[in-house]
């Protein structure tokens, strides 16, 4: 593959250096060891051991993080558990580790949802609990409530995901059937004092939204639910046991999900929140720093279908001047229909960019833009995203892909590989949605 043009290389030099001062942010050991000793208990007043649950793309690492604030502070640790993708040494012998599955729940999940019950019966009304969260943990422990089967949750999950619905909705509908979801773990620790950390994955850091808010109560109800099913045209996709389980709590047969009145919410502590808007804010800083002006964070988080936001994203960094800068942080989604190629959001975003770039012509020039999401991974692939300029649908035909019968596939990922535009960062473990920055050299 040739060089590329001096202009287009630092421009990949450069939102290379802006994502990986976002990442720096996102840092969940340092967050994790701040919260921790700002909500430990006076061992003085209160010399019962606390607890971790650390559940999430992160939980090894903030798991970690908890560990060591509370050995450097001689804060006795009676047992805890880490769920997460793959986990590699547990740092305290009274801990115990499981990997999950991810993206969607299956037997291992099924089995750290038992080993979280079994924790939950040995933790006492007066002792404390710190809950680790990060995005991911849905699936991770995705069991099903009582009577219900995983395959089931499993297909529920995956129709969801190819569905196009934004996350809020996604989660309203999946939390419902999650045997620890929407509220349900507070009430399984009800009594004890719940310390809830969370590195957040979701735009606004909405608690009820962010790891399915297994301890926040749930505000919508089993007929909202349907609604949202109905409303989507889901209703032939869903499993029919799962509607026969809303039907039944409807009717009163089954019990709602928590609401706040439940006793479980009745003495909350204040939540530390770590989410997107402060890796935006790191990102434009370091842009700052390296001179460039003017620095723009969009506000407005980027939402819908992934090609549909790669356009927005490309119309903005055409009208952006020489040493500018944008950033946007945000999940979109990607409605697969009878398409089911290989990518992800951030690379289908990317992709859809570069042909508005490369439709623009000669005013595209010194442009370039990466999506990329912060936990490493983008879809079911190795990468977290993709580069792209005003060249890179060139380089795509060169190699023999037609980029917009890509984009139509869904076919993102080969299309970015010919054109050597991946971005592999490996998991970096932490999660905090997608950013999404454009230069213009």
């Amino acid at each position: 593959m040739p060089d590329h043009p001096p202009s287009i290389r630092a421009g990949s030099t450069t939102v290379r250096d802006l994502f990986a001062a976002s990442l720096i942010a996102a840092d969940p050991t340092s967050f994790t060891a701040r919260a921790v000793r700002l909500r430990l208990p006076d061992s003085r007043r209160e010399p019962r051991p606390s607890w971790i649950i650390a559940l999430g793309k992160a939980a090894s690492t903030m798991a970690r993080a908890a560990v060591h604030e509370m050995n450097q502070r001689n804060a006795a640790i009676a047992g805890g558990l880490i769920v997460a993708p793959a986990v590699g040494d547990v740092p305290h012998s009274s801990l115990v580790g499981i990997a999950g599955d991810h993206p969607h729940p299956g037997e291992r999940s099924a089995l750290a949802a038992d080993a979280l019950a079994d924790l939950c019966d040995r933790v006492r009304s007066d002792e404390t609990v710190f809950v680790l969260l990060s995005g991911g943990a849905s699936s991770l422990i995705g069991a099903p409530v009582d009577g219900l089967d995983i395959s089931h949750l499993a297909a529920l999950s995956d129709t969801l995901l190819r569905s196009g619905l934004d996350i809020g909705r996604v989660n309203a509908i999946r939390k419902r059937f999650l045997r620890w979801g929407a509220g349900r773990l507070a009430t399984r620790l009800a009594l004890a004092r719940i310390e809830q950390i969370v590195l957040s994955d979701v735009i606004g850091d909405d608690l009820a939204q962010i790891a399915s808010g297994p301890c926040v109560p749930d505000l919508s109800t089993a007929v909202q639910v349907r609604r949202m099913i109905d409303d989507a045209a889901l209703t032939n996709r869903i499993p029919a046991s799962l509607l026969r389980y809303l039907d039944e709590v409807m009717r009163g047969e089954r019990a709602e999900t928590p609401k706040p009145e439940s006793p479980a919410f009745l003495h909350p502590g204040v939540p530390a929140v770590q989410g997107n808007s402060g890796v935006l804010d790191a990102g434009a800083l370091r842009a700052r720093v390296l001179g460039f002006d003017p620095v723009v964070i969009v506000s407005e988080p980027l939402r819908g279908e992934a090609a549909h936001a790669g356009a927005r994203v490309a119309a903005a960094a055409l009208a952006l001047p020489r040493g500018g800068v944008v950033l946007w942080g945000g999940e979109t989604t990607v409605t697969l229909g009878d398409h089911q190629g290989r990518g992800g959001r951030c690379q289908e975003l990317a992709l859809a960019a570069a042909i508005a770039l490369s439709e623009a012509g000669d005013s595209a020039s010194g442009i370039t833009i990466l999506a990329a999401g912060t936990d490493g991974c983008d879809g079911p692939t190795d990468a977290a995203g993709a580069i792209v300029d005003a060249q890179s649908v060139a380089r795509m035909t060169d190699a023999g892909i037609d980029p917009r019968s890509a984009l139509r596939r869904h076919s993102s990922y080969e299309a970015h590989h010919l054109a050597g535009a991946l971005l592999k960062t490996g998991l970096t473990g932490t999660n905090v949605a997608d950013v999404v920055i454009a230069v213009r050299i």
